[in-house]
């Protein structure tokens, strides 16, 4: 291990030391003192990418017993919670799509519909990659569809020659943003939406719940607002001088329908899978009462003696053990899903999650949150959309370099103090950091998404950075302009709960206990 390797490692937790050693001086309280050098630790280790963010979320595994923060049976609780098992079931759900070619079939039908001019393969590709990003992860929908949109790439290349310059960095733009943005508009789509629902419903079990429903009639249009934006802008600078309208039996398109038409009629396996996906998606969204004022849908948990027993996990998990009990046709003796098809479950987001959990869970026994809150009292009188317009700003940039899972999970518990100390509920600034930590559009690391097509080697970094900016300001305004309108109506959704209604606004109208 050479000098660079060996001072990585060290640089994290000798500077925690020393920090620990500064607020001792100063008389903080040594659960205190420990948590923050803890957290300092694992952020600089995220950041920095010292070791795989797995290893450094297994940390609090074994500091938090050895300094006496939290034994060793409660933070293992942690690493167990629910949201970890919806996490699970969704990516079943997410390997049984790919395993059958359902996400192929959707993508080459979509293209079919929107036509092969760059401007609606833009809008073919970005409407698809955010419906299928909504239901699996961002970085599993970019995988599915990179090789879909390569293809449609050298169809378009194909059919303008000289004018196709542009052509494949907006589309490849317009796959990385809407995977990204997708992810944000229901609970299951992206990891820091799950953290964000784990933390809350942990930590504010008196107030309503985050449900699937809740956080998509909140998410789902400030998403799609967004899509449509990030269209337009990559329309508006790669599209302009494109003059050349392509016929509509083009050899590109008939290109694509062969391609769709070599796939057949659709499967069993396919069609079972996919009423599997459809029943998942129906559950999830009615699991809990559904009140918007001139009539109320019941949910179906209703039924059952205790409703709080079933969560959204509970739905991922039994949906995804129905595909390992039907049989597939095409494969005999097996079933839909088998063990060895769920192999590559990513197994360092899990302990990734848990250990976030765990942090979160280390603040709060440790007392860091409290005095969190008593120092964050400076922003109290700060006008709210400034409060929110910085914070999110912060969080856009940090999770351009580090992970945004990460991000969400080092910032929850201080957004949680922050809330108590400016006295305003706490998701009006836990739900906006959410939304911000997967608005990383600007560097090829700032997402999975991103990643994926800077590795085409169709992009360079340049268009990334200045497009990507332009998204990131963008983003934030959304969110900013989304939460004041949000908390300008928050009084009339508390007054609705506690009046007793069981209202899809309320989590965000509670006040902090």
């Amino acid at each position: 291990m050479n000098f660079f390797r060996r001072s990585k490692i060290l640089f994290a937790p000798v500077l925690s030391l020393l920090l620990f050693f500064i607020l001792n001086y100063f008389a903080v309280d040594q659960p205190v003192s420990f948590m923050l050098s803890i957290t300092l630790w694992m952020a600089l280790w995220w950041m920095m990418e010292t070791v795989h963010y797995a290893v450094t979320a297994l940390l609090p595994f074994f500091l938090f017993p050895l300094l006496n923060i939290m034994d060793a049976k409660a933070t293992a609780g942690s690493y167990m919670d629910p949201v970890i098992f919806l996490f699970i079931g969704g990516f079943i759900i997410a390997f049984a799509i790919e395993k059958w070619g359902l996400h192929r079939r959707l993508a080459l039908r979509i293209l079919l519909l929107s036509g092969i001019s760059p401007t609606k393969a833009l809008f073919g590709i970005m409407i698809c990659t955010y419906f299928i990003s909504m239901w699996i992860s961002n970085t599993a929908t970019a995988m599915m569809m990179i090789p879909a949109v390569l293809s449609v790439i050298g169809k378009v290349e194909e059919e303008y020659g000289s004018e196709s310059k542009k052509i494949p960095s907006a589309l490849l733009l317009g796959l990385a943003y809407a995977a990204s943005i997708g992810g944000t508009a229901t609970l299951v789509g992206t990891p820091p939406n799950m953290v964000f629902a784990g933390f809350y419903n942990n930590h504010f079990d008196g107030n309503e719940p985050i449900t699937f429903a809740g956080w998509f009639v909140f998410a789902f249009p400030v998403s799609f607002v967004l899509l449509i934006i990030a269209f337009l802008l990559l329309k508006r600078i790669y599209f302009p001088g494109i003059k050349k309208k392509v016929p509509v039996e083009s050899s590109a398109s008939l290109s694509l329908k062969k391609e769709y038409e070599s796939l057949g009629k659709m499967s069993f396996e396919e069609k079972i899978v996919l009423v599997c996906f459809i029943l998942a998606a129906f559950l999830w969204f009615f699991r809990s009462d559904i009140d918007i004022g001139f009539f109320k849908i019941f949910g179906w948990s209703n039924i059952f003696p205790d409703k709080k027993f079933i969560d959204d996990s509970v739905v991922a998990i039994l949906m995804a053990v129905i595909l390992f009990l039907i049989p597939a046709k095409r494969d005999k003796g097996k079933m839909l899903m088998g063990w060895d098809d769920v192999k590559k479950l990513p197994f360092g987001i899990i302990i990734l999650f848990g250990g976030g959990f765990a942090l979160a869970k280390g603040f709060e026994v440790s007392g860091l949150t409290v005095w969190l809150s008593a120092k964050l009292h400076i922003f109290r009188d700060m006008p709210y959309f400034i409060l929110v317009a910085g914070m999110c700003a912060f969080i856009v940039l940090l999770s351009e370099f580090a992970s945004n899972t990460a991000t969400i999970q080092l910032s929850l518990p201080i957004l949680m103090a922050l809330s108590k100390a400016v006295n305003i509920p706490p998701l009006l600034v836990m739900i906006p950091a959410t939304l911000a930590a997967s608005y990383s559009f600007m560097l090829p690391v700032g997402t999975p998404p991103n990643t994926i097509v800077f590795g085409t080697g169709r992009l360079t970094v340049k268009e990334m950075i200045k497009t990507g900016f332009i998204m990131d300001i963008i983003g934030i305004i959304l969110v900013v302009l989304a939460m004041v309108v949000y908390k300008a109506d928050s009084e009339h959704f508390m007054f609705k709960a506690k009046g007793g209604g069981n209202n899809i606004f309320i989590p965000v109208a509670v006040p902090y206990p």
